[in-house]
């Protein structure tokens, strides 16, 4: 699960599928399996969904994800979401330009990951704690005016 963790966005950020069989014959199928279901897309960075495409059809495929998976899915998210809270005290709506879409899309994409989480793993601690960092990102950036990104794929 360590090695998953460490590899779990290795898939959608460097190569799809070839790196997703690499991964499974330098780890295994149990690493290779975890990676997968963290991954929103399997396709060369170049020839992705859009966004909102890629979002909602990993948010759906969490439903169906075992344990050890969703364990490892929610660790990178407040990892993320600790990380852009702690930016944004740094410096503002501006940390809301780094991404292909604006804050409200993030805390959207957020917000739906996170009932998946409470849903599937209501006891997990780490579950509770990504929704404290979302819920307090949410309130701190809500009154400030927001630089929102323009939208590519």
């Amino acid at each position: 699960m360590v090695i998953a963790a460490l590899l779990h966005d290795a898939v959608e950020d460097e190569g799809g599928l070839p790196r997703l069989r690499e991964i499974e014959t330098m780890f295994g199928k149990d690493v290779a399996k975890i990676v997968e279901g963290c991954t929103d897309s399997f396709e060369d960075p170049t020839k992705k969904q859009s966004w909102e495409e890629r979002k909602s059809s990993y948010i759906e495929r969490l439903w169906n994800k075992p344990p050890d998976t969703l364990l490892v899915s929610v660790a990178g998210k407040l990892y993320n979401a600790r990380a852009i809270l702690e930016d944004y005290r740094q410096i503002g709506s501006e940390v809301w330009s780094r991404f292909k879409r604006g804050r409200k899309q993030q805390l959207w994409y957020f917000d739906e990951l996170i009932k998946v989480y409470e849903a599937k793993c209501p006891e997990w601690r780490i579950v509770q704690e990504l929704k404290r960092t979302v819920t307090e990102l949410a309130q701190i950036s809500a009154t400030e005016r927001i630089s929102e990104p323009r939208q590519t794929a």
